[in-house]
């Protein structure tokens, strides 16, 4: 099974902290850890270390820290297909500060902006193979070339980004989070389950046929045709929430790849993001689903 992995990688430094600090304070960090990051890159690990064969296409570069992120990927398993390998400008970095007591996380991130990037030589033979690309709407050039390698399509709608106008007909799933607007939705009614109500009637009016909104440990909104519900998400103890919707996300492309069925992907997917949040630091936790 190849897994075709389409947007951001940055480097992560992620703190654990007893508290968060405030406006001029200070505060000592419990661990720290320095990984690949990213919806994509995150989603790539987490479906290498599912038993996928998995190639990341994104932008990294030439300089120094971009090779932190080529060796944390060759360590989990991931091929790289680099749209910029001469750039000498460092890849976007990702502040990530995760509270010990309840695993909640603060991010502070450039992601790519200002990078533009075109689709590299050997995207199309490495789409041709796919047998489901995921794509995260950062590095809108590669999504939307993508979007053409005519292969199964998971969009992972993390926030509205201009370029879902042009992915989301071409998609066999969106997976929205919560935070996720359509720029033309209704006002929703009052409540997270009345927004993503909203959210999952305007998807369905842009020709989404098949998709997810997720809401942290709140039931997952689906619908498949005419068909629609909620998935109960098992609760679990959080003791670190950065990245599971990424490996989420990562989790949900295996099983579509290996089966269409959206209810079961789905399920597969809480369970894998379920193992996520239960373990500290990006990769301590890849161990339990190797196992």
């Amino acid at each position: 099974m190849h897994v075709v992995c389409v947007g951001l990688a940055t480097v992560d430094l992620v703190q654990r902290v007893e508290r968060m600090p405030g406006v001029d304070e200070k505060a000592e960090a419990l661990a720290a850890d320095v990984a690949a990051g990213g919806p994509a890159t995150n989603a790539a690990v987490t479906a290498a270390a599912l038993g996928a064969t998995v190639t990341l296409v994104t932008a990294v570069g030439a300089h120094p820290l971009g090779g932190l992120i080529r060796a944390d990927l060759a360590a989990c398993g991931v091929s790289l297909l680099d749209a910029a390998p001469r750039a000498t400008a460092p890849p976007p970095v990702s502040a990530v500060t995760v509270l010990q007591a309840t695993g909640q996380r603060t991010i502070v991130s450039r992601n790519a902006r200002g990078a533009d990037v075109a689709a590299p030589p050997g995207l199309a033979e490495v789409l041709g193979s796919a047998d489901i690309v995921l794509v995260d709407g950062h590095h809108p050039a590669l999504a939307r070339a993508a979007a053409a390698g005519g292969r199964p399509l998971l969009v992972d709608a993390g926030t509205w980004r201009p370029v879902f106008a042009d992915l989301l007909g071409a998609a066999d799933v969106v997976a929205a989070s919560a935070a996720f607007r359509m720029p033309v939705a209704a006002a929703a009614p009052a409540g997270p389950a009345g927004a993503a109500a909203a959210t999952r009637d305007a998807l369905r009016a842009a020709g989404v046929r098949r998709g997810a909104i997720t809401r942290g440990p709140d039931p997952i909104a689906w619908w498949s045709g005419d068909r629609d519900g909620e998935l109960p998400v098992p609760s679990v103890p959080a003791v670190d929430t950065a990245g599971a919707g990424d490996a989420f996300h990562g989790a949900l492309a295996v099983a579509l790849a290996r089966d269409p069925d959206l209810l079961g992907a789905l399920r597969y997917a809480v369970r894998i993001a379920g193992i996520r949040v239960r373990h500290a630091g990006p990769r301590a936790w890849l161990d339990a689903v190797r196992s």
